[in-house]
């Protein structure tokens, strides 16, 4: 069945007539147009032959031969079974438009005793079917760099997927589009998008306080520093860090130059414009009345000096520091009575105010301005003010309570310290407070002395009661 001609011999028997006319047997064709879907299945219908044998009056006339055969091209792509045309396909040989072409074309050609009668054409349409998936063009699939500037709706790139079929593609971008039918294929690609850094911010100084959370502008640190009046040539160092900036744009990094817009005094302070580093070129005058030096630093970007940030800088002249404070004794004593007064002062012998103050050598009458006072560990009891007096909070204490706190006298332009013990009792309600150190040890050993008599007639107490019961129990025995 799957040879591209069929033979059809018809076996008649033989007429003893002496004279037979024999009529054409292979009348009746024509041309054979039609179409056919691709991937259709071996053996599938294609046509119907329109040969039909003219009725022979005699033996004779049944007695030729008639053969088909298809010859062409794309003749192996068909077979005859009886005057019926059919598709011949196989597992691994399918009908395939997008392989194959449009159309398969042959001939129908037919034999009558080994001689061509007529000639037929085939003309088989191959109907295409969606039957293949969409390829995206691998030329257009890489890696995309995108600026940050670049407008809303504007074209970024262009990707370009193919189909065999010709169907018409739409896209789209969505992750969980890969869903396949029978209606539509679909396909998917794996686009990376690299987000350029553009320059659209301004340089800005660290470290970087935001205005608010998520929000990208910063406010200006406060720099600050200190100086003495014999120093020079030195390169400054300031708090809360060195005076540095960075471009916004940090995918850029672009180069940045500081200069010194005001306040420089006639080159006193030099600026490194790369590294932002502020030097002292020569000492300031003992004469100079001016405590403080207010400079206006500004940074811009060495591309576009139109993208700069300013910030002030606070420079303080001290006067110069060789004595650290010191306390004229390492422990004082405070005395306290209780009541039920939220705050009282604490006082020391004599009941007189208990003020704890450092001195200072560097100051002529020893009292430094810049002394600041403060309790360490802090302590929710007691507070000292400025002035190094303490206040305790009175309702929170009770007799008999000792305290020992430690105050720390702190120098706030050289950040010298020194520090010393404060030994607080708590007196009861109406005692008064010793006039001095021998006055209180007298009036403590007199509390002891009793105290300590006190026990001593309890004791004696008891013995006797022992000794009464066990006489008392010796007269009962008897």
């Amino acid at each position: 069945m799957l040879r591209p001609c069929s033979l059809l011999l018809w076996q008649v028997a033989v007429s003893l007539s002496s004279h037979v006319v024999t009529a054409s047997r292979c009348g009746g064709g024509s041309d054979i147009f039609t179409a056919l879907r691709e991937n259709s299945p071996m053996g599938q219908f294609i046509s119907e032959l329109g040969m039909t044998a003219e009725a022979g009056a005699n033996k004779a006339e049944r007695a030729t031969s008639l053969r088909l055969c298809v010859s062409g091209d794309d003749a192996a792509w068909f077979y005859l079974e009886g005057r019926t045309l059919r598709l011949n396909a196989s597992d691994p040989r399918v009908l395939d438009r997008e392989a194959h072409g449009p159309m398969l074309i042959a001939e129908l050609t037919c034999y009558q005793d080994n001689v061509i009668q007529t000639k037929f054409r085939i003309l088989v349409e191959i109907l295409n079917e969606n039957d293949n998936r969409p390829k995206f063009v691998k030329e257009t699939i890489h890696r995309f760099t995108v600026s940050e500037l670049t407008a809303v709706n504007s074209v970024l790139f262009t990707v370009k997927a193919m189909d065999a079929d010709g169907d018409m593609i739409s896209y789209i971008i969505d992750p969980s589009s890969e869903v396949n039918t029978e209606e539509k294929f679909n396909i998917s690609a794996v686009l990376t998008v690299n987000i350029e850094d553009g320059d659209d911010q301004y340089p800005h100084f660290l470290p970087c306080t935001p205005i608010s959370p998520g929000d990208p502008v910063c406010v200006s640190p406060n720099y600050s520093t200190n100086i003495s009046q014999k120093q020079q040539d030195l390169v400054l160092k300031f708090s809360p860090g060195p005076i540095r900036a960075e471009d916004g744009d940090r995918g850029l990094n672009t180069s940045l130059i500081y200069s010194i817009l005001s306040g420089g005094d006639q080159s006193q302070f030099r600026i490194n414009n790369r590294t932002g580093e502020i030097q002292l070129t020569r000492a300031v005058p003992l004469r100079h009345q001016e405590k403080t030096f207010t400079l206006t630093v500004m940074v811009c970007q060495e591309d576009d000096r139109l993208k700069y940030s300013v910030v002030s800088v606070l420079i303080r002249v001290l006067n110069e520091n060789t004595f650290p404070p010191v306390f004229n004794r390492t422990t004082f004593k405070g005395f306290i009575v209780e009541n039920l007064s939220p705050a009282s002062i604490v006082t020391t012998y004599g009941n007189q105010v208990l003020q704890i103050k450092a001195s200072d050598r560097d100051f002529s009458d020893g009292l430094n301005p810049n002394i600041h006072y403060s309790i360490l560990p802090p302590s929710g009891l007691y507070q000292v003010t400025d002035g190094g007096v303490l206040i305790a909070r009175t309702d929170r204490l009770h007799a008999f309570d000792r305290h020992k706190v430690r105050v720390v006298a702190r120098d706030a332009e050289s950040g010298e310290e020194v520090s010393a013990l404060v030994d607080i009792e708590v007196l009861q309600t109406g005692q008064s407070v010793p006039h001095g150190a021998v006055a209180e040890q007298q009036m403590f050993g007199n509390v002891d002395i009793r105290l300590a008599g006190g026990i001593i007639a309890m004791i004696l107490l008891l013995l006797l009661s022992a000794v009464v019961f066990l006489m008392l129990r010796a007269v009962k025995r008897r």
